[in-house]
């Protein structure tokens, strides 16, 4: 790869645009050797099965090479198109609830071995990790720890593994070609749900019209509105371990709204 354009670096790696010899634009993030780069490459692979993603064109231990994704203005009909890959995405299902490759947030690793539940799932390799590093006082980790107690009670109907993004928030949905485009995964078999949270945690454009179209597709079940905070606790503890105590109230009316539940 010929490098065309430094992009800047995020969470110590460094990000290039650059052209391949055949003349295709790629796109790279280089950085010390780590298992995050061949796990976003799998769940990149894993996703591209059922939606837009970029081509893998190269993964190594110090790198991933990307095909490079032209931007456009989202619209609402680009929302809604996304809307309902989203529907596809998650109905593509997974084998497990977790995945069969070593699971990264950033740069903070999760555990993704399989449960066989998703409330366990959720406790175990998504909540209580981040709880242990986030560094609160004893009064929100007791609050937090009798939320999680409570998961199984608050979580909705069971439903399969869905094929989800993980991370899903607003700076990984890149707008190309009349719809959104996937790009840095935490892939892995969750709770469909998940996904939903964290478009509301931060935002999106037209995001209405991206949930309009998904519930056409393949409408959550009845009280997933309710359970957006459930979602959100993971997402919020991990902001809260990556930069500090700004994000400590949104985690903990989080958490009050699922002991509301």
């Amino acid at each position: 790869m010929n490098p065309t354009a430094d992009l800047g670096s995020s969470h110590g790696w460094r990000l290039l645009k650059g052209v391949l010899d055949d003349g295709r634009e790629v796109f790279a993030k280089t950085g010390a050797a780590s298992e995050v780069f061949a796990s976003e490459a799998a769940g990149l692979r894993w996703l591209g099965e059922a939606v837009a993603v970029p081509e893998v064109v190269d993964v190594g231990p110090d790198r991933l090479v990307l095909s490079w994704v032209r931007e456009e203005a989202p619209s609402a009909a680009a929302a809604e198109r996304f809307g309902r890959s989203l529907a596809r995405l998650h109905r593509a299902g997974a084998a497990d609830f977790g995945a069969p490759w070593p699971g990264f947030i950033a740069e903070l690793p999760m555990d993704n071995s399989p449960c066989s539940d998703w409330p366990g799932f959720y406790a175990s390799r998504r909540v209580l990790p981040f709880l242990r590093q986030a560094r609160l006082p004893a009064a929100d980790v007791a609050l937090v720890e009798r939320a999680m107690e409570r998961f199984a009670e608050v979580a909705g109907p069971a439903e399969p593994p869905a094929r989800i993004h993980g991370d899903l928030w607003n700076g990984n949905v890149l707008w190309s070609g009349g719809s959104g485009v996937l790009i840095d995964p935490a892939a892995h078999g969750g709770h469909r749900e998940t996904d939903l949270a964290m478009l509301a945690l931060f935002g999106l454009p037209y995001l209405d019209r991206v949930l309009g179209a998904y519930q056409e597709e393949f409408p959550p079940a009845e009280g997933w509105r309710e359970r957006v905070p459930l979602h959100q606790l993971h997402p919020l503890l991990v902001h809260v371990v990556l930069f500090g105590g700004s994000y400590r109230d949104g985690l903990m009316n989080a958490v009050r709204a699922v002991l509301a539940l």
